[in-house]
């Protein structure tokens, strides 16, 4: 099949890779003309595990081009997927606009029969307003040309995109008509052949099915963080609570790891647009907005145990550990990494900052001059620091040299915003050692 992929984003790339490798021949598309010229180029705008390696082989093997010529590509391709970004408004709902924008130009362009596959995380109703886009377009061109619209949302994690895309635990289709299961179908052949699980719905109910996964997902984190704040209360340490509760096969261990609380572009921007979905159904969402309050309390948590130990956190040296959201990215949106740094400056500390694939940050998030630093590895970052934050769970850090991190330090103290590391052992090494939900 001839697919164009509109959208050369997160998403967009890894889905247009990912589709060139099952045999069609696919054009990534986008309006931003600079980020076609670097991935022309043969660069990726973003880190993630190997995505180049693929983009390069398909490249190669002529399956996969880029473009800016909207015209073009929708002549070219028989599916066309919108994998444009739906970034938050002001009050949480997410904004459609630039699909909307897309699916004008789309059908302004049509002079044959389309197949409109919808991957970006949208509410639901979105492919029946996109179909009555289509409908009112080409009745204003005076054309009557078929089309379809269906729904197809990602489930693709950073970290693990390519893998999560070549073997999906599922695939839900949001369907109007049996011939547009055909489509997808076609679209997904490699993988109906490996007998992969999949969900044929509604369009509505597919739309819903993504904001409902990471509500869930995110609902467990905020779960086992609460969990473990009543835990340093009571005495308990939430890594056994966690392992207790999570070999019951009705839970399972996924999503339990007690920390500084989640980030990213998915989970905090989809629960939001979920809560705001909520409000104009008159429903409250109370779970949804619990969760969300519970994850946005975590960072403060664990400066409030610095502030303990130190008394006040001005002047103070502190070395922090990780700046993406997660490790296996470079992504820095709504990192809780970031959060902690800022308030930091803002209480006075000085920061000096290591992260294996972050080396800078918008002068958006820390202006120049105000005590902020990033350190070219990890033991630079923690000289004459007087403690130590670690915020993202790389593998590098898991096993790192503690007699020297003692001589580097000016004070050995520690707050692990991630639990990677066991309290007792890095005691009896004479470090000072806070955790989440780790604490008498």
């Amino acid at each position: 099949m001839k697919l164009a992929v509109f959208g050369a984003g997160y998403v967009g790339l890894v889905s247009a890779a990912g589709f060139a490798e099952f045999g069609h021949s696919v054009s990534c598309v986008d309006i931003d003309e600079n980020l076609i010229a670097v991935l022309t180029a043969g660069v990726l705008p973003f880190s993630e595990p190997n995505l180049q390696t693929l983009v390069s082989q398909q490249v190669e093997a002529g399956r996969l081009s880029f473009s800016t010529d909207i015209r073009k590509m929708v002549s070219f391709a028989d599916v066309l997927l919108i994998a444009v970004g739906t970034p938050p408004k002001v009050d949480g709902s997410a904004d459609l606009s630039a699909i909307f924008e897309l699916c004008k130009s789309i059908a302004s362009e049509m002079s044959e029969p389309k197949n409109i596959v919808v991957k970006s995380t949208v509410p639901p109703g979105t492919c029946e307003a996109i179909e009555n886009i289509f409908h009112a377009t080409l009745k204003s061109r005076g054309e009557s040309i078929g089309f379809s619209v269906v729904s197809n949302p990602e489930f693709l994690r950073e970290g693990s995109a390519v893998a999560d895309f070549q073997k999906p635990d599922r695939l839900v289709f949001g369907i109007e008509k049996d011939s547009d299961l055909n489509v997808l179908q076609s679209l997904y052949r490699p993988l109906m052949r490996s007998k992969v699980k999949i969900v044929v719905t509604s369009r509505e109910s597919s739309e819903l099915t993504k904001y409902a996964a990471n509500a869930m997902l995110a609902n467990r984190i905020s779960f086992i963080n609460e969990i473990a704040q009543l835990a340093e209360r009571v005495g308990a340490d939430i890594e056994s609570i966690a392992e207790g509760i999570g070999l019951d096969k009705r839970i399972g261990p996924d999503y339990l790891t007690a920390g500084i609380g989640f980030g990213g572009s998915c989970f905090p921007k989809d629960l939001r647009a979920l809560a705001s979905l909520g409000d104009e159904h008159q429903l409250p969402m109370r779970i949804v907005r619990a969760t969300l309050d519970v994850n946005n309390e975590m960072v403060g948590d664990l400066i409030l145990k610095a502030e303990r130990y130190f008394g006040k956190l001005n002047d103070l040296n502190c070395a922090v550990w990780g700046m993406s959201f997660k490790p296996g990215t470079d992504d820095i949106r709504e990192s809780r990494s970031i959060d902690v740094i800022r308030r930091l400056i803002a209480l006075g500390s000085k920061v000096r900052a290591y992260d294996p694939v972050v080396k800078s940050l918008p002068k958006t998030i820390v202006e120049d001059g105000s005590g902020f630093s990033i350190a070219p590895s990890a033991y630079e970052a923690i000289e004459n620091a007087d403690a130590l934050f670690l915020l993202t769970d790389w593998h590098e850090f898991a096993s790192p040299d503690f007699h020297r991190m003692l001589r580097e330090m000016t004070q050995p103290v520690i707050f692990d915003g991630r639990n990677l590391w066991n309290p007792q052992i890095l005691e009896s090494r004479g470090f000072k050692y806070f955790g989440i939900g780790r604490e008498d």
